[in-house]
């Protein structure tokens, strides 16, 4: 059905009409005297780099708590960083969800190891952890680390691959690239989307 101009003008002339009785003060006094609280005046602004992907967006974390110590702030808030060169203040749809991904219950928020054969993950400590990869990487590096070929001085440690953390920043990325080729590590790649 189409919109005459007669309708139109009879639409705009009551709309300018409700809103004039609301400015002259025949609207409920409740709702024009309630004053919300702005939600981040007593939050403390902290600047981060997004974790999903390589582009590095920037991200402000508004947190709620006095910082005294031994008290937890609880963040309640995530936006993009305006001042950011990269993001402008904008962010992807998984990057505005980073509140929901650090309020998750299903997040892992301590290392976890499950033994060969069966199916249920154990909690271990961080140095438990740290200390079995490191093991496992020098086992691994001593049986297959070739120095030499028949070409000449090679240094090559060809049978395990390193994935990088893409959210890094570039001096991580170059620093963690020299550590693993000083290795011997042939290996190594810094996805963004695995």
């Amino acid at each position: 059905m189409p919109f005459t101009r007669r309708e139109f003008l009879k639409l705009s002339v009551s709309s300018v009409g409700a809103s004039s009785i609301a400015a002259l003060g025949f609207s409920p006094s409740g709702v024009l005297a309630d004053v919300r609280a702005f939600k981040l005046a007593r939050t403390s602004e902290t600047r981060n780099t997004c974790p999903y992907c390589s582009v590095g967006c920037g991200v402000i974390l508004y947190t709620l708590g006095d910082r005294a110590k031994n008290a937890k702030s609880e963040l309640i808030h995530v936006e993009g960083d305006p001042d950011h060169p990269v993001n402008r203040g904008t962010l992807c749809p998984k990057g505005a969800a980073l509140l929901d991904f650090v309020r998750s219950p299903n997040r892992l928020r301590f290392p976890e190891y499950r033994a060969a054969g069966t199916d249920k993950w154990e909690r271990v400590t961080w140095d438990w952890a740290l200390d079995r990869v490191a093991r496992l990487m020098k086992d691994d590096r001593d049986a297959n680390f070739v120095q030499r070929t028949a070409a000449g001085t090679v240094n090559r440690w060809a049978t395990t691959g390193f994935l990088a953390a893409s959210a890094s920043s570039n001096e991580t990325g170059y620093i963690t690239g020299k550590v693993i080729r000083a290795m011997g590590g042939v290996a190594i790649d810094n996805q963004a989307r695995v």
